[in-house]
């Protein structure tokens, strides 16, 4: 797995104040996306065991809400294995805090997948221009769903968060 930032104190992506991990890698390529440079599987740099200290040293903060998974796209190939494992184990490290999840994929592809096991939030959908909208709360266009992944999971139909 790549990444080509962790942002810090972000409020932007998520509720509360939160680490952001920006992996590298996304094959949607959306009209109008916000971070194009992220789209190459290999551009970036590794994440290694000084990203994930820098994750947990920020996680370790009473004042952090969790962790956002973004891009590129978290669910990528190149970034599902990785991204599963590192959100297992900051579940297992950091129960009280959340992680939230963006996607270009639908909750239809994804929802088998392990991952959602470990997510709080799944922001999916593409980006589409044509519905973009600058009032939506913690989505770009209007297609995106925003979507409580544990109450989605136990009924079994899409429960949108908040």
């Amino acid at each position: 797995m790549r990444y080509h930032n962790i942002t810090k104190d972000d409020m932007l992506n998520g509720d509360g104040l939160r680490v952001v991990l920006w992996v590298a890698g996304c094959s949607h390529g959306c009209k109008g996306c916000h971070n194009p440079v992220t789209w190459d599987p290999q551009g970036g740099l590794e994440f290694d065991g000084e990203a994930r200290k820098e994750i947990y040293d920020e996680l370790e903060k009473d004042y952090v809400s969790g962790i956002t998974f973004s891009g590129g796209d978290p669910l990528h190939e190149a970034n599902i294995e990785g991204v599963t494992a590192l959100a297992k184990d900051i579940k297992e490290k950091y129960p009280d805090k959340t992680i939230w999840l963006y996607t270009g994929s639908v909750w239809d592809q994804v929802k088998h997948l392990e991952i959602m096991k470990y997510l709080d939030v799944l922001v999916d959908g593409e980006f589409q221009e044509d519905k973009k909208d600058n009032t939506l709360h913690w989505k770009g266009s209007s297609n995106q769903l925003v979507i409580d992944v544990k109450n989605t999971l136990k009924i079994g139909e899409i429960v949108l968060h908040g």
